[in-house]
């Protein structure tokens, strides 16, 4: 693990280097349906960066869209650039892109049900070739990070909790020693005490490790605590941005997301959509 020093050391030096670049994408499924509309957006290296907003807003097409998931939905990029590390990824095909170090925890906690914890995240150093030695030591590491899985190694994934098996998912994505992880969707159906635990966890993988996160997220008020940029998106488009502590503070995100207002806390039933479209899309 890099000590706190390294790590402040390494973030300095990341400054300003982008580690994705998405560039006005266009998204379409079947050849008809327009999803993502001139989405743009930066992940500096060694950043937590969130994509926000409601259920169908474009936060998971927008990263199958990275990692290049799409075709198997009937869905393609039309326009625009996806850039990792400078170099235009739009063509790969997703095992590609995970030896570069770009790898897609799903939404739903996805896990080879009928094998063992431990099995599901050796999965995950299936592309590696630095030998045994060195993905034991990142085993122990995973469980380091992860205690409970290592009391759980042995059982069968399909029989352990939601949570436990979010956390096989993170943990076969590390495995892979990736520079930068797509989460997507971490804190669905997971009581708010554990979804606490699971950022927590990326908190620390991510000072600690260097490893940069770009999560999609519907729980806004806990992703903004943790992320260190933000987009929002609304019906395929961005329609605000910014570092997360002044979205945090923004009227608008806070009525319309935090469920917040000046007068007090406020039902999202009392929010009119078009509202929320003709104020921010104006």
């Amino acid at each position: 693990m890099l000590d706190a020093a390294k790590t402040a050391e390494k973030t300095a030096r990341n400054a300003g280097e982008n580690l994705l670049e998405v560039n006005n994408i266009e998204v379409i499924y079947n050849h008809v349906i327009l999803v993502l509309k001139g989405v743009s957006l930066n992940v500096p290296k060694g950043s937590i960066t969130a994509i926000l907003g409601g259920n169908g807003a474009g936060k998971t097409t927008t990263l199958k869209a990275i990692s290049n998931l799409l075709q198997s939905e009937r869905g393609e990029v039309t326009k625009g650039t996806i850039l990792h590390m400078n170099e235009n990824v739009a063509e790969l095909n997703p095992s590609a892109l995970v030896k570069r170090g770009v790898i897609q925890v799903m939404e739903g906690r996805h896990c080879f049900e009928h094998l063992t914890v431990e099995e599901n995240l050796l999965t995950g150093a299936y592309t590696r070739t630095d030998g045994k030695a060195a993905i034991n030591a990142d085993l122990e590491m995973v469980y380091d990070y992860f205690p409970r899985l290592k009391e759980r190694r042995k059982s069968q994934a399909g029989y352990t909790s939601g949570g436990e098996q979010q956390m096989v998912a993170m943990g076969r994505a590390l495995m892979s020693r990736p520079d930068m992880i797509l989460l997507d969707e971490p804190s669905m159906g997971l009581a708010p005490q554990l979804v606490e635990q699971i950022f927590e966890i990326v908190k620390k993988v991510n000072e600690q490790e260097g490893v940069t996160f770009l999560l999609a997220e519907q729980n806004t008020n806990v992703a903004l605590r943790y992320a260190h940029y933000g987009y929002i998106l609304e019906n395929g488009r961005v329609v605000m941005d910014g570092p997360a502590a002044e979205l945090r503070e923004n009227p608008d995100v806070k009525e319309f997301y935090l469920g917040m207002s000046d007068e007090g806390r406020k039902s999202f039933r009392d929010v009119r959509s078009y509202r929320r479209r003709k104020r921010w899309l104006a």
